[in-house]
């Protein structure tokens, strides 16, 4: 998991869903905004519609900050982001190669 300094503040996400932009793919959508602070933030949110149990959200949540770790550098600074889980995704590598995608259309 990531540390909570580089992990997306309440304040900053209604923020994010007031004004941000939104990248799509088939198990994530990613709205995001650019902000003053270096280091990136980014958040992982799985929406009860995903997935009923706590369990299996929180463990969506941990997959995806476990991608994220290896993809982190990619992030270009300033941005703070939260990916959101559209559906239930066991693969790891499923979820990490959506991020790689997403995060690559932000460079560029």
């Amino acid at each position: 998991m990531l540390p909570k300094t580089n992990r997306v503040d309440k304040k900053t996400i209604d923020r994010i869903f007031a004004g941000g932009r939104f990248l799509n793919s088939s198990i994530l959508t990613f709205k995001y905004i650019f902000t003053e602070t270096r280091p990136p933030r980014i958040s992982f949110v799985a929406p009860k519609n995903t997935a009923k149990l706590a369990v299996k959200r929180n463990t969506l949540r941990r997959r995806g900050y476990d991608a994220l770790k290896k993809e982190y550098s990619l992030i270009p600074l300033g941005v703070a982001g939260v990916f959101i889980f559209k559906k239930y995704e066991d693969d790891c590598g499923k979820i990490e190669k959506e991020i790689e995608t997403i995060l690559s259309k932000i460079v560029n």
